[in-house]
């Protein structure tokens, strides 16, 4: 059986997850029942109101087949002002209306006298183990998945991750971080993927070809074009701004290629990095609170923890993950399960 691989040569942070950047949780609300395998993530970038204490992000589409909410501004304005929310493709209205009503019970003025609130969400398509066109999801898993976020959280086929697929094998939520030394001071970069894309034959763990490996050991599954999605969200204590920021996320794509992926035309390939380090006030006149922002010559060692760290995300999902069996008695098998009889 495989052993999970440590990827590259930073160390990991405590949990090994996007939490162990300070004041990062993640929440789960899960639905696994017959047909019904899906769910919705939470990651709030701190304990506080995000709308009125915004955090610096920026977002990169490497490949735009996807139905996000809230890209628009993010890349304008380059801030959060929810917490990020995962679920499946048909669901991402009911949770971007969830996070709207969540909004407003903690600020009443949304949209009187103060701004209209830009809600958050990225999805991936779960439907050959979820019955989609049931619309399963509904406000009260936001709000259940939103209460559920702490530190520590499970991943493999939980929350958003229930029904989603990776290289024809059970995927999910995965999670990893990486500690860097910059300019003498050491920052945390986490990372938090949903997985969902992948063909077997370009399975790659740390450098091994792991996919044709399997498929040596199995009959092949009908050869239909990549029809998957990954978000991938970073999280840094770095003192970045949105531009610095939108580097990092673009890194994420180095990590992605080296699991196998060639973001597939059917494939929503999509990353968010946000920085702890600093908040920003949903009112003029409040004081800011925030740091200078990291020379750009000192950025290299937190390119490397992204890259790292996502590689490393996508790992853990896969290995985190259980067999499961959902709609019409589609099954995906675990990474654990599909790789019994391989040598570690």
């Amino acid at each position: 059986m495989l052993n999970i691989p440590h990827i590259g040569t930073l160390p990991a942070g405590p949990r090994n997850a996007i939490s162990d950047v300070a004041g990062v949780t993640v929440g789960h609300a899960t639905l696994a029942q017959g047909s019904i395998q899906t769910g919705v993530t939470v990651i709030r970038p701190h304990g506080g109101d995000p709308f009125r204490d915004k955090v610096p992000a920026a977002a990169t589409v490497f490949n735009g087949f996807g139905k996000s909410i809230g890209l628009v501004q993010v890349q304008e304005l380059g801030v959060l002002e929810t917490p990020i929310a995962l679920t499946n493709t048909l669901s991402v209205g009911s949770v971007a209306t969830a996070q709207i009503i969540s909004a407003i019970g903690d600020n009443p003025e949304i949209g009187r006298s103060d701004p209209t609130v830009n809600p958050l969400v990225f999805e991936c398509n779960d439907g050959y183990l979820n019955d989609i066109q049931a619309l399963a999801i509904t406000a009260d898993h936001y709000r259940q998945a939103l209460s559920a976020s702490a530190a520590d959280f499970a991943q493999g086929a939980v929350g958003a991750g229930r029904g989603m697929s990776s290289f024809e094998l059970k995927g999910g939520i995965g999670s990893a971080s990486r500690l860097a030394q910059v300019g003498g001071k050491q920052y945390c970069v986490g990372a938090l993927v949903l997985s969902n894309f992948g063909k077997l034959a370009a399975l790659t763990l740390a450098g091994r070809r792991v996919g044709e490996e399997l498929l040596r050991l199995r009959q092949p599954l009908e050869d239909v074009p990549e029809m998957g999605s990954i978000i991938m969200i970073i999280a840094t204590d770095a003192p970045l701004d949105a531009r610095q920021l939108g580097r990092l996320a673009t890194r994420c794509g180095v990590g992605l290629g080296r699991t196998g992926s060639i973001y597939g035309h059917g494939s929503g390939d999509l990353a968010l990095a946000f920085s702890t380090a600093q908040t920003l006030p949903y009112r003029p006149g409040q004081a800011m609170h925030q740091s200078a922002s990291l020379h750009d010559s000192f950025l290299d060692p937190l390119f490397e923890a992204v890259v790292d760290s996502t590689e490393q995300a996508i790992v853990n999902a896969l290995f985190a993950a259980e067999t499961v069996t959902g709609r019409d008695g589609h099954q995906r098998q675990s990474l654990r399960d599909a790789s019994a009889n391989l040598p570690a």
